[in-house]
C-alpha cells in the first residue's frame, strides 16, 4: 500500500474521516482506468518529496535573495529545480515558483503586456484553454481577446488562415498552446507570424511539456519569447506551473511572479519539481513518452475502426477528441456512463460544437495515466473495444456492469503503487 499506517498514523489518529476520504481515493485510481487527458500519476518519489518539511518554510524571493531567514536547504531545493528546467528544456531561465500553469501564464502576460492589450488565443471550445483569453478567466478580462479556431474541414490549424487574422488584429501577444488539440504545433511558423506585427510569442505546454522535454514533440523554447507549463500532466510531477524565458527577460519574468502575482512560493512542490525533472531526464522516461503516444494512436485507431468520430482523424500527442455528435450523444452522458464502466474520461467540446459546455458533443480521451501503469498497444486494443461497448450500448446496464468486470480485471493486472 502506498499508505504506509507506519508513516500515515498520526493522520490516522488525528483525523480518521480524512484518512478515509484519502484511502478512499487511492482505491478508486488503482481500480479504474484514469483516461483524463491532463491526469497523471506521480512517481513514489515526487509523493515522497511533497510530504516533507519544506512545507513548514516561507521564501518570499529567489534563491540567496530572500526575504526570509533560514533559507539555506530551500534555496538548494530551488537552484536544484531551475537548474534541472533549464537543462532538460533548454532554456536559459526557468522560474519554478508559479502554484499552477494558470498562474504561470499571468505572471507571463504581465511580464510583456499591459491590461488592456490584445491578445490572440485559440478558442476554447476549439482546443484552447480558459487561461488563453476565455471571457470568464482573468485573461478575458484583464486583455482585449480575438479567439483564432481551427479550419471547420480539417479541424486542424490553418496557419495561412491565422497569419491572415493576425495582419488583420494585430494583437501583442499571441498565445499557442491547447488543452485539446491533438497535432503536432508548427511554432517557427507561429514566430514568423509574430514577427510580421511585432506580437509577442507565448506558448503554454503545459499537456505537452513531457512530450517536448523527451523529443517527441518540437520544443518552443527556440522560437517563443514565453513557454509556460504546469509540472504534472505528461511531465508526471507535483501539480504546479513553470515558466521558461531568455535570459534577457528572465527579470521581468521573475518580477512578475514575485512580487507582482504571488507570496512566498511552495517549497515543498518545489523540492518535488526538482525531483520530477531529475526523473525526466532518464532514458526511461523517453521510452514512457513515446508509448504515451503509440498508445494514444492505437487507442483513436480502435475506436475510428468502429465508426466513431476522433476529431482531425488521429492524434500526434497523448489525447484525442472523440465528436459523439453524428450519434445523438452528449459528452456528458457518455462520461457518465463510463465512469459507470470504470473508464475515467472527460466530456469536451470539439469544434463548432453547437452544444453547451456543461454538455458538449465529445469527450476527450488521454494516455499518460494508463501508461504510467505500464500498459502499451495491446491493451489499447483492449480499452478501446471496452469502450466502443459502453457508448453503443450506452443505456444497457448488463452491458457496462460487464465492462466494469473487465476494467477492473485490467487494472489489476497493471497495478499502480506495488
Amino acid at each position: 500500500m502506498l499508505y504506509d499506517e507506519s508513516l500515515f498514523h498520526y493522520l490516522a489518529e488525528t483525523d480518521p474521516e480524512i484518512m478515509e476520504a484519502m484511502q478512499g481515493e487511492l482505491d478508486r485510481q488503482q481500480g479504474q482506468l484514469e483516461m483524463i487527458a491532463s491526469e497523471n500519476f506521480a512517481s513514489k518519489a515526487v509523493l515522497a518529496a511533497l510530504s516533507n518539511p519544506m512545507q513548514n518554510k516561507y521564501a518570499e524571493g529567489y534563491p540567496k535573495k530572500r526575504y526570509y531567514g533560514g533559507c539555506t536547504y530551500v534555496d538548494m531545493a530551488e537552484h536544484l529545480a531551475r537548474e534541472r528546467a533549464k537543462e532538460l528544456f533548454g532554456a536559459e531561465h526557468a522560474n519554478v515558483q508559479p502554484h499552477s500553469g494558470t498562474q504561470a501564464n499571468i505572471s507571463a502576460y504581465l511580464a510583456f503586456i499591459q491590461p488592456g492589450d490584445k491578445i490572440m488565443g485559440m478558442s476554447l471550445s476549439h482546443g484552447g484553454h480558459l487561461s488563453h483569453g476565455h471571457p470568464v478567466n482573468f485573461s478575458g478580462m484583464f486583455f482585449e481577446v480575438a479567439h483564432y479556431e481551427v479550419d471547420r474541414q480539417t479541424r486542424q490549424l490553418d496557419y495561412d488562415a491565422l497569419e491572415k487574422q493576425v495582419l488583420a488584429e494585430k494583437p501583442k501577444l499571441l498565445v499557442a498552446g491547447a488543452s485539446a488539440y491533438p497535432r503536432i504545433i508548427d511554432f517557427p511558423r507561429l514566430r514568423e507570424i509574430c514577427d510580421r506585427v511585432g506580437a509577442v510569442l507565448m506558448v503554454d505546454i503545459a499537456h505537452i511539456a513531457g512530450l517536448v522535454a523527451a523529443g517527441i514533440h518540437p520544443s518552443p523554447v527556440p522560437y517563443a519569447d514565453v513557454v509556460t507549463s504546469t509540472t504534472h500532466k505528461t511531465l508526471r510531477g507535483p501539480r504546479g506551473g513553470l515558466i521558461l524565458c531568455p535570459e534577457r527577460f528572465a527579470k521581468a519574468v521573475d518580477k512578475f511572479n514575485f512580487p507582482g502575482t504571488q507570496g512566498g512560493p511552495f517549497m515543498h512542490v518545489i523540492a518535488a519539481k526538482a525531483v520530477c525533472f531529475k526523473e525526466a531526464m532518464t532514458e526511461e522516461f523517453k521510452a514512457y513518452q513515446r508509448q504515451i503516444v503509440a498508445n494514444a494512436r492505437k487507442l483513436a485507431a480502435v475506436l475510428m475502426e468502429s465508426g466513431f468520430d476522433v476529431v482531425s482523424g488521429g492524434t500526434d500527442t497523448h489525447l484525442f477528441l472523440v465528436d459523439l455528435s453524428g450519434r445523438s450523444l452528449t459528452g456528458k452522458v457518455a462520461e457518465k456512463a463510463l465512469e459507470k464502466a470504470g473508464i475515467t474520461v472527460n466530456k469536451n467540446t470539439v469544434p463548432f460544437d453547437e452544444q453547451s459546455p456543461f454538455v458538449t458533443s465529445g469527450i476527450r480521451v488521454g494516455t499518460p495515466a494508463l501508461t504510467t501503469r505500464g500498459m502499451k498497444e495491446p491493451e489499447m486494443e483492449e480499452v478501446g473495444t471496452l469502450m466502443v461497448k459502453v457508448l453503443e450500448h450506452i443505456e444497457d446496464d448488463a452491458v457496462i456492469a460487464e465492462v466494469r468486470e473487465a476494467t477492473s480485471d485490467l487494472a489489476r493486472r497493471f497495478p499502480l503503487y506495488e
